[in-house]
């Protein structure tokens, strides 16, 4: 109540204020005028070039809202094709991919037994290029265990001068960190799903376990 009554009092004593300021202006209008136009037209201006402004960046951010959920969807899309794949199957889809980017000499495995190599080949400069696949399911994480053995086997063995650890699953943090640490190229889930969806095997190597991934604290 006391609110109102302040809010009452203060419009009584602006009404005279007001007034007064139009009587002037009355008065005085044959001078003012141009004046007031001018600031009339500046005012509408102004208020036109923040609309336009707030507007289109409300545009640029929903396009760009919208672009990125197409292609998280479409990423989706094609993983949930990749996910129904067996493991076989897979390994040879990696191989297609390699193809497709340029790899020469593209061999897959097949087997068990080799040592970490299910797909080897030679990327497009030449170098040697072995890569071990994991089709798991997409809620489960390659261990640190898992990048160990390959660690130990892809240059070791194979002589691999790209190593590549790829997976439709995601990697634990001691997994990813063992990687990175000895340049291994760790392929998670969200990087295999652009991979998949038209970036180069070249494109993607320098991300190294990085890119989209999920907090990267799972447990395997």
């Amino acid at each position: 109540m006391a609110a109102r009554r302040e809010q009452t009092r203060l419009r009584r004593r602006a009404w005279p204020v007001i007034a007064a300021l139009l009587l002037i202006l009355a008065l005085t209008w044959d001078t003012v005028w141009p004046y007031v136009v001018v600031v009339t037209l500046v005012a509408l201006l102004g208020a036109a070039a923040w609309w336009l402004r707030t507007t289109h960046r409300e545009t640029v951010a929903g396009h760009r809202a919208w672009q990125a959920e197409e292609e998280n969807k479409a990423r989706e899309r094609s993983m949930a094709e990749v996910d129904a794949m067996t493991w076989q199957r897979f390994e040879r889809y990696v191989a297609e991919l390699c193809r497709r980017d340029g790899c020469t000499q593209v061999v897959v495995s097949g087997k068990s037994g080799d040592l970490g190599a299910d797909v080897i080949g030679r990327m497009p400069d030449g170098r040697r290029l072995v890569i071990q696949c994991k089709h798991y399911a997409a809620h489960r994480t390659v261990s640190s265990g898992d990048m160990q053995k390959f660690l130990g086997t892809a240059k070791a063995e194979h002589g691999a001068d790209v190593a590549v650890f790829v997976t439709t699953a995601h990697f634990t943090r001691a997994a990813q960190a063992l990687a990175i640490k000895h340049d291994i190229v760790a392929l998670h889930r969200n990087l295999l799903g652009a991979w998949v969806r038209g970036a180069t095997l070249g494109s993607l190597l320098p991300l190294n376990g990085t890119g989209t991934g999920p907090p990267r604290g799972r447990r395997a």
